[in-house]
């Protein structure tokens, strides 16, 4: 049976409606994943290391897509829950259409200036020329990876998850195939490895589009739609917790590499591109969970459901808790095992990438429970606060824990601040929701 916005949920019922979301996001994440690992094992450290500093830029242009698509989609629901679907289909559409726009122009620039950003990032001789060339064959297909990370939320709101998962799904598949054949088999190193990707992200991102322009059952559709300032600055402004996310993890990562190659030099920052990829995908269970109940949340705000609106955050906590707990044991007994898969052929460089990731698994314990404070008020329409709590976990703490622990506990210091920044982060989060409860009645 087909579960829609309007229903009242279960806790069943909600894990089965953000479910499709939650595996779309695992396999989002495997893109870099999967580049990684191949490229690690079949290219060497070298290039492997040039797509963990280029890689910022690159999430940088997704969060555009993640911010209209969570913000836009918190604004579209709350149309349709309001009962007006001509102007709810209207502005997804404008929304969608100033996206290609936009990745057109940011394409244009990325081709003129990825050198000399590569430069910026710290990238020099050999390294240089591979973060070059790795972004210059994904900038073409920027338009699909802004739309894809859009799509995953819009297909929510559309009512078909499963859908969107099948999408996803397919092109993770896609990548991973490709991978080893581009890299593993014909040998195409760094180059075949950023093919695989950009083809797979041609999958993501252009079959939801074609889905929407041609699809006659579902409640959103492309439709012709002129300009809307406002609607577009609501979108960005109440998505732009989603945007700081994405760019503050950029700039801390930046920071992380910068800091590693003081303590640690290149195996440094080899190292800490293995725990992020790790941790990218067992946060990818968070995110998606955020991502598939945001629009349920918006529905009931939108009908004024403020009983549904409560229950669904005390279901929403108790399940992060579940998932926190869950997600913090199996990583630390999956540590060796999955740091084997991108380092085992160095010694050094494998006890240093396991340390690290076994202090960093503790701080899933905290991070759930942020992701979804923010994502809650953006689907509440309040960017503001969204932001907020994005730019102080994502930044501001982040950035005073890895400039001050490092001094004070060297190498370990950088790998604690993560989890220190996520504990602050989580006082934010429960002063906001206990300051916000009168307002919005849940």
């Amino acid at each position: 049976m087909k579960i829609q916005l309007s229903d009242k949920f279960t806790y069943s019922k909600l894990l089965k409606f953000t479910l499709p979301s939650i595996i779309m996001m695992i396999f989002t994440s495997i893109y870099g994943v999967v580049d990684g690992i191949f490229v690690s094992n079949f290219a060497g450290k070298i290039p492997f290391t040039a797509i963990n500093l280029i890689m910022p830029v690159f999430i940088i242009v997704g969060a555009i897509g993640f911010m209209i698509g969570t913000g836009g989609s918190a604004l579209v629901a709350k149309l349709l829950g309001e009962g007006k679907t001509q102007k709810a289909n209207q502005t997804f559409s404008m929304l969608i259409y100033v996206s290609l726009i936009a990745a057109v122009i940011i394409s244009i620039f990325g081709f003129i200036f990825i050198r000399p950003l590569s430069m910026m990032l710290g990238a020099k001789g050999e390294i240089l020329e591979c973060c070059v060339l790795y972004g210059k064959i994904l900038i073409p297909t920027t338009f699909a990876f802004i739309l894809q990370n859009e799509f995953q939320a819009f297909m929510i709101v559309a009512e078909r998850p499963q859908l969107g998962l099948f999408i996803t799904v397919g092109a993770g598949v896609t990548n991973i195939v490709l991978d080893a054949l581009f890299v593993a088999v014909f040998d195409w190193g760094l180059t075949g490895a950023a093919a695989a990707t950009a083809i797979s992200q041609l999958v993501g991102g252009a079959i939801p589009l074609f889905y929407f322009l041609h699809s006659k059952n579902s409640p959103l559709k492309l439709v012709k739609a002129s300009f809307n300032g406002k609607s577009l600055t609501k979108a960005c402004i109440n998505g732009s917790s989603e945007m700081m996310t994405n760019i503050s993890m950029s700039v801390v990562t930046i920071l992380y590499n910068f800091q590693l190659m003081r303590f640690a030099g290149d195996d440094g920052v080899a190292a800490y591109g293995v725990i992020m990829y790790i941790n990218f995908i067992f946060i990818s269970a968070f995110l998606g969970y955020s991502i598939g109940v945001s629009p349920v949340i918006s529905f009931n705000y939108g009908a004024q459901n403020h009983g549904e609106l409560k229950k669904l955050l005390k279901m929403s906590l108790v399940i992060i808790s579940a998932f926190s707990i869950a997600m913090t044991t199996t990583s630390i007994l999956l540590a060796k095992p999955l740091s084997t898969v991108f380092v085992g052929y160095d010694k050094e460089l494998f006890d240093m990438t396991v340390s690290g990731f076994i202090v960093s698994c503790f701080s899933f314990l905290l991070a759930g429970f942020n992701i979804f404070g923010s994502a809650f008020f953006t689907a509440l329409n309040n960017g503001l606060i969204s932001a907020v709590i994005s730019f102080l976990r994502t930044l501001l703490f982040q950035v005073a824990a890895v400039l001050i622990l490092p001094e004070i506990f060297g190498l370990n210091g950088i790998w604690f601040s993560i989890i220190v920044a996520e504990l602050f982060s989580v006082f934010v989060v429960i002063m906001f929701i206990i300051k916000e409860k009168s307002v919005y009645k849940y």
